[in-house]
């Protein structure tokens, strides 16, 4: 035997050996392919007996040869050894296994409404611009919802919110909320200057089901209040809301109008965010869409919560969550919002 032969047959020794190797099914014959390519009567034993009457110059040559042998067999039993340890601890386990499942079949997860998540995306946007999100009962009293918004009894603008009143109290002195903007009052009666808040929440009126009109909906208003607060800085609020939510591109506007809890008062619209201002059917062809209102807080108001209007000014604004759900995803009707139809709420 030369070195030629002796490592002509280590190699085919270790085909041999990684193909029985493959092939083994258990630990067991595993341990016997181990000992029939590596023990006393394999190959490597006749090689290594054998290099003891090679030339002096092959010796080393084959020496290489049996320990490269050596590792390359070591290393394909270890292999074959964790896979089938690993295959035999997975079917034990799932002999062993006890199903504690309760039930019928598992049903898909749920996420949040769109009107949710709707209010929690403007609640980032404007606590990202400084102010708290504030709450407030949905049951109130006639002072907060309507007088102490400038809204004295036999007003005309009371006529504007028909109200759903609850039997408690005196007669017309507890209601379901119209709006949000008590919360604003019960904001300057308990917190210190400055105050920016914003106060999303469900309001109900007693109004006709139509396309774009529900007795319930939701309302998210917003309120600052402190010395030296301008017109201009309602402007730039809302711009810069505009920019956060809609993007870049989309600008706002306002145009005169009235509330009686804002002095003076505006309609905020913000351009048309399916036709870009060209016009459609959307925007009634105009390339606004109105979201709300807005103003200065009257100073009657700031009166009847208890601050000097000489000494302290603000503004207020406010916009119904579900028309920006419509005005972005191009949902209509808002009683869609309502339906609880899986087709619909999967889409969001």
């Amino acid at each position: 035997m030369n070195a030629s032969v002796a490592t002509e047959r280590l190699d085919r020794a270790l085909a041999s050996a990684r193909d029985a190797l493959a092939s083994a099914a258990t630990l067991a014959d595993v341990a016997a392919a181990e000992r029939e390519y590596g023990g006393k009567r394999s190959v490597v034993a006749e090689v290594r007996e054998a290099i003891k009457g090679l030339d002096p110059a092959d010796r080393p040559v084959v020496g290489q040869a049996l320990r490269e042998f050596a590792d390359s067999l070591a290393s394909a039993v270890a292999d074959r050894r964790d896979a089938l340890s690993a295959a035999e601890a997975e079917s034990r386990y799932a002999l062993e296994r006890l199903d504690l499942t309760l039930g019928g079949h598992a049903r898909p997860r749920g996420h949040l409404h769109l009107v949710t998540q709707v209010q929690r995306e403007l609640e980032d946007v404007f606590v990202a611009l400084g102010y708290q999100v504030a709450e407030g009962p949905e049951v109130e009293d006639d002072w907060h919802n309507f007088e102490a918004l400038n809204f004295p009894p036999g007003h005309p603008a009371r006529a504007m919110q028909d109200t759903l009143y609850v039997d408690l109290g005196r007669p017309e002195q507890v209601l379901m909320r119209t709006h949000t903007s008590p919360v604003q009052i019960r904001s300057m009666e308990t917190r210190e200057l400055p105050i920016f808040v914003v106060a999303p929440g469900r309001t109900y009126r007693n109004e006709t089901l139509d396309a774009r009109h529900s007795p319930v909906f939701h309302q998210i208003e917003g309120l600052a209040v402190d010395r030296g607060i301008t017109f201009g800085d309602l402007a730039g609020t809302l711009e810069a809301f505009t920019s956060d939510y809609f993007g870049e591109a989309v600008t706002a506007r306002l145009l005169p109008s009235y509330f009686p809890f804002t002095e003076p008062s505006a309609e905020f619209a913000v351009s048309c965010v399916f036709c870009h201002g060209a016009g459609c059917r959307v925007c009634s062809n105009t390339g606004w869409i109105e979201l709300g209102g807005c103003g200065m807080v009257d100073p009657n108001v700031l009166t009847a919560a208890g601050l000097d209007p000489e000494e302290v000014s603000g503004f207020a604004f406010g916009f119904g969550l579900e028309r920006m759900a419509m005005i972005r995803y191009g949902v209509e009707p808002i009683k869609t919002f309502f339906d609880n139809d899986v087709r619909f709420l999967e889409q969001y």
